[in-house]
């Protein structure tokens, strides 16, 4: 049985697009290898259908691309951000157990709006 995305090209897909506000500012991390990865949690609004379900979901992005790492830094909290990226799962074994984390790994972002800005 394939189980290449190569195979069925037309049939797989995972594409992320979100627009939600910065919750804390972005860090940007150097890994053991030299390479650097940004990390950021978005806070995204959604509509609540019952009444004790959350009206938001928190979510973490990451990314290793150059021109983000670059411009992060002036993203402030509360910025409206809109990213485009794929949704990736993480695993690893610890002493205390498997973890797992979902996030989305951006190839795009793009802030819409700063604080205060006209129709907050």
């Amino acid at each position: 049985m394939p189980n290449s995305t190569a195979d069925h090209p037309a049939t797989d897909r995972n594409d992320v697009v979100l627009r939600g506000r910065l919750a804390a500012p972005a860090v940007v991390r150097e890994l053991p290898s030299g390479n650097t990865l940004l990390v950021f949690k978005l806070v995204v609004r959604r509509p609540v259908t019952r009444p004790r379900e959350p009206g938001h979901d928190t979510i973490t992005c990451v990314s290793s691309a150059a021109g983000l790492v670059r411009r992060a830094p002036t993203w402030q909290p509360d910025d409206v951000l809109e990213v485009e990226g794929s949704l990736r799962r993480r695993y690893w074994r610890s002493p205390t157990g498997g973890a797992v984390v979902h996030e989305v790994e951006c190839r795009r972002a793009r802030r819409c709006r700063a604080p205060g800005a006209r129709g907050e």
